[in-house]
């Protein structure tokens, strides 16, 4: 009897401990920039200073083998990553800005890999090798064969290997359903032979996984059940390849899709798959992903002639491409046709639009109008290629040399420290409560209090 009553005590007080500790879907880091890709996570107390080579608020540092430059994404206490290993790691892999295309002849046998690690601890839980093989697309030199960011809802976890498949596994490492698309090849629409690698992430939104597969042949946007697998729906779509990661929006309560694009930039009913709005123009190689606020979508591109900055009204409908010379229509708040980054994302806060560019420039905009705040510049003629970040009114910025630059939220340029990593970085920081994640070309570095 005082078995029982000690068993009955002890299941009462998990379940009063699991109610506490209900997660807050706004608190966590599901994907790609973490919660709507808004590489945003205020009040979450992150350390002001820190130092990896004394390990000075470091929480641990862990090595991860093979190559990729997919960000950690987080849930509750599991942070997930993708590698793809292979005897040719880092093989043809060149940072720095140049203008060489040419991909890497790497025909060696991978293995791509998902690893699930306590992010507390920097244990590894679980880690499932989905697929091994030669791989069907080459990359280019400054590109992995593991590129894109996990998906994560507290249930389940997606990876997307572009022409090696789609996989969903529970949060316990089980494979749930995976898909095969064939070979999605991601190369310069004008000289084909300048193969990429697949870089779009999926996203995981009120139980459908969204992935956008803008490549040469056959692209498409489409939507899953997330338990099964089963498709939904799946929209063929008329554009360059690129490597943007879609997002959701919301307009009189209900539910979008808005895809970066050079031909086919737009928003499609998340529902149904129907397209309610597009646009063309833009750098037409399509990489930053759009970012929500304000009542509207906002989007950046620079390759070719152009490099625009592009606020969408969410109300948006119809075609709603520029005339020439033209910076406004009913879809469209503002437009600037120079500005865009390549390859950052842009991030919206507060009450300000960050935009961050390969030589580190740094171009602050008031979200609503466009006009320009600040422009500033960091490092020494550098190459930066991950996306910025932000908390508590610091934004952090990191170089390819991994340089962390953190920046203050203001209406003037405040540069507040820089931190060395001590390695390669050319992937967006995760931010949790008290820990911000830094992914190098060698290890995954917890940064936090203890």
């Amino acid at each position: 009897m005082k078995v029982r009553n000690l068993l009955l005590l002890f299941s009462l007080v998990l379940s009063i401990s699991n109610l506490s500790a209900q997660i807050v879907p706004e608190r966590q880091w599901p994907g790609y920039r973490g919660y709507y890709a808004s590489g945003v996570l205020d009040n979450a107390g992150l350390p002001a200073k820190f130092d990896v080579n004394k390990m000075t608020n470091v929480r641990w540092k862990i090595p991860i083998p093979g190559m990729g430059i997919s960000s950690p994404a987080v849930w509750g206490d599991r942070l997930f990553i993708t590698t793809a290993i292979s005897q040719e790691d880092n093989a043809g892999f060149k940072t720095g800005i140049y203008g060489d295309v040419t991909p890497v002849n790497d025909e060696s046998v991978h293995s791509w890999k998902i690893y699930c690690i306590d992010k507390n601890t920097g244990k590894i839980l679980w880690e499932r090798t989905p697929y091994t093989g030669v791989p069907a697309v080459k990359r280019h030199p400054k590109s992995t064969h593991a590129n894109t960011t996990v998906a994560v809802d507290g249930n389940y976890a997606v990876v997307f290997f572009g022409s090696e498949g789609l996989y969903c596994y529970d949060f316990n490492g089980n494979l749930q359903w995976k898909k095969d698309f064939g070979v999605l090849r991601s190369a310069f629409f004008i000289m084909k032979n300048a193969e990429w690698e697949f870089a779009s992430s999926p996203i995981i939104h009120n139980g459908k996984v969204i992935i956008q597969c803008d490549v040469l042949e056959n692209s498409f946007l489409a939507v899953y059940d997330v338990k099964t697998g089963r498709e939904l729906w799946k929209a063929d779509r008329d554009e360059y390849p690129g490597w943007c990661t879609p997002n959701i929006y919301y307009h009189n309560d209900r539910e979008y899709i808005a895809v970066n694009g050079f031909k086919h930039r737009g928003g499609y009913d998340l529902a149904t798959g129907k397209e309610i709005w597009k646009m063309s123009g833009g750098g037409d190689i399509q990489i930053p992903t759009p970012i929500i606020g304000k009542g509207l979508v906002y989007f950046n591109s620079a390759h070719g002639k152009f490099s625009p900055i592009i606020a969408v009204r969410t109300s948006a409908t119809g075609d709603i491409t520029l005339d020439d010379g033209e910076t406004s229509n009913s879809g469209i708040l503002w437009y600037k046709p120079r500005g865009g980054s390549y390859m950052h994302t842009m991030l919206l806060y507060r009450d300000r639009l960050y935009n961050v560019n390969w030589n580190g420039t740094v171009n602050c905009l008031d979200p609503l109008t466009g006009e320009e705040i600040y422009n500033a510049r960091l490092g020494r003629v550098k190459s930066f290629i991950a996306s910025p970040v932000a908390s508590d009114g610091k934004i952090y910025i990191v170089d390819e040399e991994g340089m962390v630059y953190i920046i203050q939220d203001g209406s003037s340029f405040k540069l507040l420290d820089e931190i060395p990593l001590n390695d390669i970085c050319m992937t967006a920081p995760a931010i949790t409560d008290g820990m911000i994640f830094f992914r190098t070309s060698k290890h995954l570095i917890a940064v936090g209090t203890r």
